[in-house]
């Protein structure tokens, strides 16, 4: 057994790769100390040995780099223990997973959008999983575009799409590039995937892979001096059409024809249009529809040209009458209704426009049907609102059938249970109620929401002294030029400052815009307290008496302490108001919403150390204004709401009810029924206070689970408390009849909203019959369609959600990719 030692002396120079196809001796490196260096003698044995490279240590001598390298023997070789595996093989691994996920996890989002759930530009790239030639081990992902063939990186699918497709990057994607937009015919054939060299860089590479720059060919000489046209720069636009037409005579192959469309296709896809057109009908006009660029758009996805008359013609007819005949089916289905009537309003001094009240049907299921709407003065008398009103619960009860009714009891006019209204509590729905028995009027609670900031104003002196000094000082500042420089100066250099002017309320206005003003001051606190230390506005002072008192209570702590308070609770029933609105309570639940109210305040009292009698006064003044026997019948009778004692049985809540309330209960249910079932009625109350429902069913009634849009915990199963009186609880005959007439009932009068801008519009513009009518139709289809939707915010809470955080699809989209390759 021979060992050869081969001392090895190398420049300094970069490290080149060997390549060895010949059959050498094992050569294994080793590092011995340099002092103990064995001569090098010559070797003749003739054995051959299987060559192995396995690591290399570098040692500097004199300048240079000395490797030392031994051989040795098969025996030896097969004794030695196995040789480690190279540091970066687990590297590798890492990066070969890393590169799967990212490819499955962009294919699953291809699969979705595919299907019509993501981004349009995935129906053109191609996500392909590059491997190494060698090891066959997936290296990095690209994205392939299906109309080109080029090939591109895929750390932002988004951004490549927009700079290949959108901007005409892609010589096949005409569709959407623009008509003259500069194509190469003489581009070439993309770079086959197999040859693209793996990157491990991770910054995006959005240029196109071709082929080496000698195959292309030399661009055309271009020339120094200046076109000089005599139209000037306009004519730079005119001569780019010139040539553009002159390439599509050169190579009219180049854009692809329309597509062809099937009948059912097209009837399809304009149907869809005049859709979104009826909805969008206050943003978007009707002679809009004949834009020259929009008729470009349709020709270039292959459909007609849609008319002004088409649309309030013909197509206008039918949408109506399906929506109508839909909404009649629903409503004659049902066994009862609500009617919601929302749009009355309180005088307003100096203002003459016309109201536009609308009208809906609240079913027992849930569903809301749009009726129709009804213009009226904003000073209209309540006889004339109850007649309107009494008009259109004849007209709803009577969808359907053939015969008339005359407004006696008899017939379909006891289907309607009730009246929601956002006025005449106290007159016309009272006098209905009392003339037909069996119906229950109640006033909306979202108009007695914003009508409790009316009753803080008059009734509170903080409230009235606050928003009085911030109407001065906005006024102040709006009118005055020089206060009005000064405040602007200071306004630019506070980036979340407002928007001058400051919005002020005025004597006799809508309350909503006292909130307005007081976010306004309260935005600018820091612009007021830099303003009054200024030397232009100090030396305004000593010429004005008004800016000397605005600069004394700018500096005052108190206001803007009790800014703050008021401030804080103002916005505390703002809230509550709009959560009203979104929720759409039902009656059952109007006891227990004005209890939050007064706990909320209560707490906020004590936050800020204010007298909390004033406060509470103003709260069971405007809850007596509001307050309804209904609401303490249905908060009985509504299993949501039933109480677990202490023996396991859920009773109802009888103990949150005052002695009066309790009392209303017996007279309200005893008034829905005939004389002959007021005492059965009673006795039956007396069973379902004494055992209540079984544990089961009260459990199921009350399961709750988070929205998926808003992510409160909302009920799993809204109708089943109708659900267990008509089914479980049928032993109570004559209760039972009472209980699912109250529980559905709703506490609000908004919800399907209509288009009052366009019958306003028509009412000013066009007070004609066919102009009305027109109008009219347009207004129901496009509630309608509203309606079935159901969406959860409305197009300018989008836009406003839009605007204030910057989101874009493309950050979601991202972020499904992410999540998809994360295990």
């Amino acid at each position: 057994m021979y060992r050869i030692i081969i001392f090895l002396s190398i420049p300094l120079t970069p490290p080149t790769k060997i390549h060895s196809s010949l059959s050498l001796p094992t050569i294994t490196l080793f590092k011995p100390p340099i002092k103990h260096l064995p001569s090098i003698k010559q070797n003749t044995n003739k054995t051959i040995y299987q060559t192995h490279y396995h690591s290399t240590n570098n040692q500097l001598i004199n300048g240079r780099r000395v490797d030392y390298l031994t051989m040795t023997s098969p025996e030896e070789e097969a004794a030695a223990p196995p040789p480690p595996p190279p540091p970066s093989q687990a590297g590798e691994d890492a990066a070969a997973r890393a590169a799967q996920r990212r490819f499955e996890g962009l294919t699953l989002v291809r699969a979705k959008a595919i299907k019509g759930k993501g981004a349009w530009y995935w129906a053109h790239l191609e996500p392909t999983l590059v491997r190494c030639p060698e090891t066959g081990r997936p290296v990095s992902v690209r994205l392939r575009c299906s109309l080109c063939g080029s090939a591109f990186s895929a750390s932002n699918p988004s951004r490549t799409a927009s700079e290949h497709l959108k901007r005409g990057t892609c010589p096949n994607f005409a569709s959407s590039s623009p008509i003259g937009s500069n194509q190469n015919p003489n581009a070439t054939p993309p770079q086959p995937l197999n040859s693209i060299r793996p990157c491990n860089n991770r910054k995006r590479s959005m240029h196109m892979v071709h082929h080496a720059p000698a195959l292309l060919p030399a661009p055309p000489p271009v020339s120094s001096q200046p076109i000089v046209l005599s139209g000037g720069k306009d004519d730079f636009n005119a001569l780019q059409m010139l040539e553009d037409s002159v390439k599509k005579l050169k190579t009219p192959g180049n854009l692809p024809p329309p597509p062809n469309l099937t009948k059912a296709q097209v009837d399809s896809a304009l149907a869809l249009l005049s859709d979104w057109f009826y909805e969008s009908c206050t943003g978007v006009t009707v002679s809009s529809i004949e834009h020259p660029k929009f008729k470009s758009f349709l020709q270039q996805l292959g459909l007609p040209a849609v008319t002004r008359r088409e649309l309030t013609g013909p197509r206008l007819e039918t949408r109506f009458a399906e929506a109508h005949a839909v909404a009649e089916a629903r409503v004659r289905d049902a066994l009862f209704f609500q009617l919601a009537a929302d749009g009355w309003r309180s005088p307003v001094s100096n203002e003459l426009d016309e109201t536009v009240v609308s009208f809906s049907v609240n079913l027992p299921n849930g569903t809301q049907v749009f009726h129709r709407t009804v213009l009226a003065q904003p000073n209209v008398s309540a006889q004339y609102a109850e007649d309107v009103m009494w008009d259109t619960v004849v007209e709803v009860a009577n969808t359907g059938t053939s015969t008339g009714m005359s407004g006696d009891e008899t017939g379909a006019i006891r289907r309607c249970a009730g009246i929601v209204s956002d006025r005449f509590k106290t007159k016309a729905l009272q006098s209905l109620e009392n003339r037909y028995h069996w119906m229950v009027n109640i006033s909306c609670q979202f108009q007695a929401f914003r009508s409790l900031i009316k009753d803080l104003y008059h009734e509170l002196p903080l409230f009235y002294n606050v928003c009085n000094n911030c109407a001065k000082l906005a006024t102040y500042f709006n009118t005055e030029s020089p206060a009005r420089a000064i405040f602007n100066k200071y306004v630019l250099q506070d980036p979340d400052g407002p928007v001058s002017p400051l919005r002020v309320y005025t004597q006799g206005g809508e309350f909503s815009n006292i909130m307005l003003m007081l976010d306004d001051i309260m935005a600018s606190a820091r612009v007021f307290h830099s303003l009054v230390q200024d030397e232009s506005f100090k030396v305004l002072c000593l010429e004005d008496a008004n800016a000397r008192g605005l600069s004394e209570m700018v500096r005052d702590r108190s206001f803007w302490g009790n800014l703050e308070v008021v401030h804080a609770l103002l916005r505390l029933i703002e809230e509550m108001a709009h959560e009203v609105e979104e929720e759409r309570p039902l009656v059952g639940r109007c006891l227990p919403l004005w209890e939050e109210l007064r706990s909320r305040v209560k707490d906020l009292c004590v936050k800020f150390s204010i007298d909390e009698g004033l406060v509470k006064k103003v709260l069971d003044k405007r809850f007596k204004k509001n307050y309804h026997p209904a609401w303490s019948a249905a908060f009985i009778l509504d299993p949501l709401y039933l109480v677990k004692d202490s023996t396991g049985k859920y009773l109802p809540p009888f103990k949150f009810l005052s002695p009066d309330q309790e009392k209303d209960v017996d007279r309200l249910i005893t008034r829905m029924v005939t004389r002959e079932e007021a005492h059965i009625v009673l006795m039956e109350l007396m069973k379902w206070r004494s055992e209540g429902l079984d544990p089961l069913y009260a459990r199921a009634v009350q399961v709750r689970q988070p929205d998926p849009l808003t992510g409160k915990l909302r009920l799993a199963n809204p109708q089943s408390s109708r659900l267990v009186w008509e089914t479980y609880l049928n032993d109570f005959r004559c209760l039972n009849k009472v209980a699912v007439r109250l529980i559905f009932l709703h506490a609000t009068s908004c919800g399907v909203k209509c288009n009052v801008p366009a019958i306003r519009w028509a009412a000013v513009h066009g007070r004609t019959r066919v102009c009305m009518d027109r109008v009219n139709k347009l207004v129901y289809v496009a509630a309608h369609s509203r309606g079935d939707r159901k969406e959860g915010y409305s197009e300018e809470e989008r836009d406003l959600e839009l605007f204030v955080n910057g989101e874009s699809e493309d950050d979601e989209e991202e972020e499904a990719i992410h999540e998809s390759v994360t295990f």
